[in-house]
């Protein structure tokens, strides 16, 4: 895709920018596929399925826009080299419906006398707006300000907000005091009756409360959990652990229709993802047996691994860019099932994490582009026991 901004240089996040998107796939497949080769139960044919490809813009369903310039003048979306705000609205790999919005929350920002945060004066009110796409085109809008005086002034000016952009189902304000290279602080305040976005995501409706993480790309995060689904409804086993589930949505794919008896835990350290997993398993479940079976527990996912006396029969991960790191693929490598899931957005901490499980091996794995124009891959692996 052509983008002014990378080509003006103000802008040069998306670094494969100008890169054909073909070009761009078969360099992530061939980097993943050499990462992973010692790994593989056989033939590199038998094991990669074709990549999952995204569109080439306006795929990413979350904007974090950093807010700068004047109160009467603002900017949205990164900073410079100099501290300053870069106005970025219309960024090309933003869906269309957060683009659309942007000019009526910069008016928004006017009305309210919201002074943007001058980061290299540390003084100023509002810091980010992070807006997230979810079903039917409806909206979530974060407001990230310095002191209760812009929670006040946007609870003043609500009615004017909701107004101008009646997408917005929900509305925050979170307050980040701190001076730190952070996007949001720990205290929310809900402003709207709504609290929790519905995300159409592959088979399944999530729920996001606001300080839950959800993926950026809606269609392929939908075609990476059908995958995994697929995966697991083949082996078939009668239960599952999905750790760092986040929203549920590799837990709620696995779980299957109303009335299959497979048992699913998700877990995950976010009491918010938790509750919001939570809410879409109750929605999506009217039975009480079905809700039953089917639970999210806030725990870490090594702690929790450790307390139990024997792991369900499949085990689906999907944790940070830093892997699994040695603790807890060591706990698998020795107490782990035969069957692993294993999603990843960092192969080189996926290729670490499975050669410390050596009785493991590769035996499905597919690239899964949730990040066009960067170098960023998601993989999908399926690992079987092979011994011991």
């Amino acid at each position: 895709m052509q983008c002014d901004y990378f080509d003006a240089g103000v802008c040069r996040s998306c670094t494969l920018m100008g890169v054909p998107y073909d070009a761009q796939l078969a360099e992530k497949q061939a980097r993943v596929e050499a990462l992973l080769a010692a790994h593989l139960a056989g033939p590199a044919d038998s094991v990669w399925g074709a990549p999952v490809a995204s569109v080439e813009s306006g795929f990413r369903a979350k904007a974090k826009m950093v807010v700068g310039g004047t109160v009467d003048s603002p900017t949205l979306g990164i900073l410079g080299d100099r501290r300053q705000g870069v106005d970025l609205r219309r960024c090309g790999v933003i869906a269309d419906p957060i683009l659309d919005a942007l000019p009526a929350i910069a008016r928004f920002i006017t009305t309210a006398q919201l002074t943007p945060y001058d980061v290299p004066a540390r003084r100023g009110e509002l810091k980010n707006v992070i807006i997230t796409l979810g079903a039917g085109d409806s909206l979530m809008l974060r407001f990230v300000t310095r002191t209760a005086e812009g929670l006040a002034r946007v609870r003043r000016h609500l009615p004017e907000l909701a107004a101008a952009v009646p997408a917005a189902q929900v509305i925050t304000v979170n307050l980040l005091p701190e001076h730190k290279a952070v996007l949001e602080g720990d205290e929310e305040h809900v402003l709207t009756e709504a609290r929790a976005l519905p995300l159409l995501v592959g088979d399944v409706e999530l729920r996001a409360l606001p300080q839950s993480f959800v993926q950026t790309n809606t269609a392929v995060s939908g075609a990476l959990y059908r995958q995994a689904a697929e995966w697991v409804d083949e082996l078939a086993p009668a239960n599952v652990a999905d750790l760092y589930c986040g929203v549920g949505g590799f837990a709620l794919h696995a779980a299957g229709a109303p009335g299959v008896a497979r048992e699913i835990v998700g877990v995950e350290v976010s009491r918010d993802a938790v509750a919001s997993a939570e809410l879409a398993r109750d929605a999506r479940y009217g039975r009480d047996d079905d809700r039953a079976r089917i639970r999210f527990v806030a725990d870490d996912a090594l702690e929790w691994a450790r307390r139990q006396k024997e792991l369900p029969e499949l085990v689906v991960v999907n944790p940070p860019r830093r892997g699994l790191g040695e603790p807890l693929a060591t706990l698998l490598a020795d107490r782990g099932p035969d069957t692993i899931v294993y999603s990843s957005c960092n192969p080189d901490t996926l290729a670490r994490d499975i050669a410390a499980m050596p009785d493991y091996r590769v035996e499905r794995a597919r690239v899964v582009d949730m990040f066009p124009q960067t170098t960023h891959v998601e993989v999908l692996t399926l690992l079987r026991r092979v011994s011991g």
